[in-house]
């Protein structure tokens, strides 16, 4: 083994995750939870998961999210298939955002996140200071 040397090296089968799933180098899963793990995604699907929004609505409802993150999470949905944009032809343009078919398919799982989310948090908190003050278990 030379000093370059960065190829490793007998690692065997990756282990199985939940259900006896492994993902191997890239599946074609990986992009997908890239998108959803994401800080803003879950944000807009939440909101988007109520009916039909405009940019200026999803903006004051997603606190702290910029002009410019909500437009690139924006189009990334669109492009994954999971928001439409409509543009109305009014002055100025009324643009309107819609998850598709498979964007509703995804908010019973994003729900399922909020729900455990909510559910956790206090016992999350707890672990983390405990943590930050060194009774780790």
């Amino acid at each position: 083994m030379s000093v370059g040397h960065t190829e490793v090296t007998g690692g065997g089968p990756e282990p199985a995750g939940p259900a006896g799933l492994s993902c191997a180098e890239d599946c074609g899963v990986r992009d997908v939870q890239d998108r959803l793990g994401d800080k803003w995604t879950v944000h807009v699907v939440v909101e988007l998961a109520g009916g039909v929004r405009r940019f200026s609505e999803l903006q004051r409802l997603v606190p702290g999210i910029s002009q410019r993150m909500l437009t690139l999470t924006l189009r990334r949905l669109e492009r994954d298939g999971l928001v439409t944009r409509t543009v109305h032809p009014t002055v100025p343009p009324q643009v309107e955002y819609e998850l598709t078919a498979t964007g509703r398919d995804l908010t019973g799982l994003v729900g399922a996140l909020v729900d455990w989310s909510l559910a956790h948090r206090g016992a999350i908190a707890d672990a983390r200071r405990a943590y930050d003050e060194g009774r780790r278990p």
